[in-house]
């Protein structure tokens, strides 16, 4: 057991390392080399993990999709913000989140390993879904569609963030909400949603505390 929890915290390094080069230098320009440097790992250690810089970008994007934060709501759109606005205060904090964006967005990259967002899209598809069954989404929207409207909504406000001004990704990304909202919830639902630019951060908060933690911990 000591010997698997070792294999599984080493892993761990490796892509956390790999995650800080990818999200600095892009596919191309990364290499094991930095990478190995700045895990502390053998070359042995990495290649038993991982077969090569392909295979490690993708074990970086199998890390994407990840609701840690997200805590159950009864509203279903609620719980769709919260997803959002969790995210939105994660990634500047998690390079690990953050090179799944920056793998994504490269087109040579994407080209050879996919991308995160159909993930994203689908679980946020579900959530709509169950909030129009629960009466909260006005009767013309397409729980499916929305949700990849959003995606790319979401990335493209990360981006434009990144590259122009470098603030608050959550106050971006609350306006964000505020600005696609009045055309989906219906209006009884809509005046009950928080979408302070906060709520990322109490939601990480009590995340964290229910799991006896008092600082951000890395994507599982």
């Amino acid at each position: 057991m000591a010997r698997q929890a070792r294999a599984i915290q080493t892993r761990h390094t490796i892509l956390e390392a790999a995650g800080e080069v990818f999200d600095e230098r892009g596919y191309d320009a990364a290499t094991i080399a930095e990478i190995l440097s700045r895990a502390g790992v053998t070359k042995g250690a990495l290649y038993f993990h991982f077969t090569s810089k392909e295979d490690l970008a993708r074990g970086v994007l199998g890390e994407a999709l990840t609701v840690e934060g997200v805590l159950p709501q009864d509203s279903k759109l609620q719980e769709w913000v919260d997803a959002g606005m969790v995210l939105a205060h994660r990634l500047p904090r998690e390079p690990l989140l953050r090179a799944s964006i920056t793998l994504s967005a490269d087109q040579h990259a994407r080209a050879l390993l996919g991308t995160s967002w159909p993930g994203w899209i689908d679980y946020l598809g579900a959530l709509l879904r169950r909030a129009k069954d629960q009466g909260e989404l006005l009767p013309h929207i397409d729980p499916q569609e929305t949700a990849a409207l959003f995606v790319g909504a979401w990335t493209g406000v990360e981006v434009v963030n990144s590259a122009i001004s470098g603030g608050s990704l959550e106050a971006k990304i609350a306006a964000l909400y505020d600005h696609v909202l009045p055309g989906v919830a219906v209006p009884g639902v809509l005046g009950r949603l928080d979408t302070a630019v906060d709520r990322g951060a109490r939601m990480w908060r009590a995340h964290q505390r229910s799991h006896g933690a008092d600082t951000p911990a890395s994507s599982v």
